[in-house]
């Protein structure tokens, strides 16, 4: 059995056509909800707006490559000088050999000239980045709900064109076995008989073709929402079979 019979008997007429598909799928808005958050085209907007935020991130913490600390630390035999200037003395040079540890602690700043006065450009193109890519993000929500929407709704438009094609298909067929009998009796002409015959052909064929159209459209929800409805009321269809 192909795929498209395999629908055909999972996605048929409800209940003989009588159970409506709107009340037996999830609600609208929780059908949006799920396929958005299964979106891939919604999740690589997502990641890339994510990327934005953190490159901002960093650009804003990049003035911090400027401060650092300094440290020097040095052992060894140190030549020291000094002058003795007492009070009523000749000033004196004092020269010691000495070993001793020194060392030195320090913070320091630089301010390239270039960076200071690029910093608010740089920030503000990193912002435009993210706000864009955010934007994007909402754009193909929008998007994914306005189809969702449209297919839904097509939905449940197909199934009651289908509803109708049944009763046409039903009352031709009922009309074809009266006009047999009564052209097997003489009552009508051939030119009547083949006329009635030729609208349940037509009626056969117009709700075959809103059965497929039906089907089809329960695939394309199922395809844009990445979900597959678990109807479990729906039946084979009937009304289309001898």
């Amino acid at each position: 059995m192909n795929r498209t019979s395999c629908y055909a008997q999972d996605i048929g007429n409800l209940d003989n056509l009588t159970d409506d598909i709107e009340t037996l799928l999830p609600p609208l808005q929780t059908i949006i909800d799920s396929a958005i958050a299964k979106n891939p085209d919604v999740k690589a907007r997502e990641h890339l707006a994510s990327a934005k935020a953190y490159n901002l991130k960093s650009d804003r913490a990049r003035w911090t490559e400027n401060l650092g600390l300094q440290a020097d630390a040095r052992y060894g035999t140190f030549n020291n000088f000094s002058m003795n200037t007492g009070v009523g003395q000749t000033p004196s040079n004092l020269a010691t050999l000495d070993t001793q540890f020194n060392y030195g602690v320090g913070a320091y700043i630089r301010l390239p000239l270039f960076d200071f006065a690029n910093r608010k450009n740089m920030l503000g193109a990193g912002q435009s980045a993210l706000d864009e890519a955010v934007s994007q993000v909402e754009v193909q929500r929008d998007l994914l709900r306005q189809l969702i929407i449209r297919q839904y709704h097509d939905l449940i438009l197909k199934q009651r064109l289908l509803r109708i094609r049944s009763k046409y298909l039903e009352t031709a067929r009922i009309n074809m076995v009266m006009a047999e009998k009564e052209f097997q009796n003489g009552v009508i002409p051939l030119s009547e008989y083949s006329r009635i015959a030729d609208i349940t052909t037509t009626s056969e064929e117009t709700f075959e073709t809103a059965k497929i159209e039906f089907i089809t459209s329960y695939m394309l929800l199922e395809q844009i929402t990445k979900t597959k409805f678990i109807l479990t009321t729906i039946k084979q269809i009937k009304h289309g079979d001898k």
